[in-house]
């Protein structure tokens, strides 16, 4: 798929130079003004970079694509209010990894009820109370990752859905590997407490996730 950048009917430079200069802040004020020679700058940089994290989620290169153009695209339509209080890096990846989940929500919670189902069908039926306990096992779960602090969350994401290692999780968000452990162990300590009630059956059939 061919990458596609915003319509203009302006010819932007292309000053590499001048653009490995600017600082973050003055990358995003000048996206808000509508510098759309800085812009595809950014897009260009970061493009290659953000397809294959995206890929990392959805295995298809056309979906990748797909989701990195959508973040850009809605990025430059809505630049003029643009608000980032982090890295612009960890800003665009960060999009693309929710783009991701919102395309592949609740894949882990079905593929291990998906397992859980197999192990007691070959040995009994499943009753209507262990349904409905497994719909809710899988709605505490969610509303327990969702509830994590944001930072805390996307990191926790990406260690347990993604399987990245601690240094790849702070090479691609530009924060040290202390920090990154930190916020796992407190996205633990907090899931922990959250679904203290179904640790047993976590146990069993969704362990992984702790």
């Amino acid at each position: 798929m061919t990458a596609i950048l915003p319509q203009s009917p302006y010819i932007w430079p292309r000053n590499q130079a001048l653009f490995v200069q600017l600082s973050d802040l003055q990358i995003i004020e000048a996206i808000q003004e509508g510098n759309e020679s800085v812009f595809e700058q950014i897009f260009r940089k970061h493009y290659a970079g953000l397809c294959a994290y995206a890929r990392s989620f959805l295995r298809d290169a056309d979906d990748a694509e797909e989701i990195v153009q959508t973040v850009f695209v809605g990025i430059w339509e809505k630049h003029a209010e643009l608000t980032i209080t982090q890295s612009l890096k960890s800003y665009l990846y960060r999009a693309v990894h929710n783009h991701c989940l919102n395309r592949i929500k609740h894949l882990k919670i079905r593929e291990a009820h998906q397992q859980y189902a197999t192990y007691y069908e070959a040995s009994a039926y499943e009753s209507v109370t262990e349904t409905v306990y497994k719909n809710e096992l899988e709605t505490q779960i969610n509303e327990a990752v969702e509830k994590l602090p944001a930072q805390c969350q996307v990191i926790f994401k990406m260690s347990r859905f993604e399987e990245l290692k601690y240094q790849e999780i702070a090479t691609q968000l530009g924060l040290s590997i202390k920090t990154v452990e930190n916020q796992i162990g407190k996205a633990l300590k907090i899931l922990r407490l959250e679904l203290a009630d179904y640790l047993p059956v976590l146990f069993w059939f969704c362990f992984n996730l702790f």
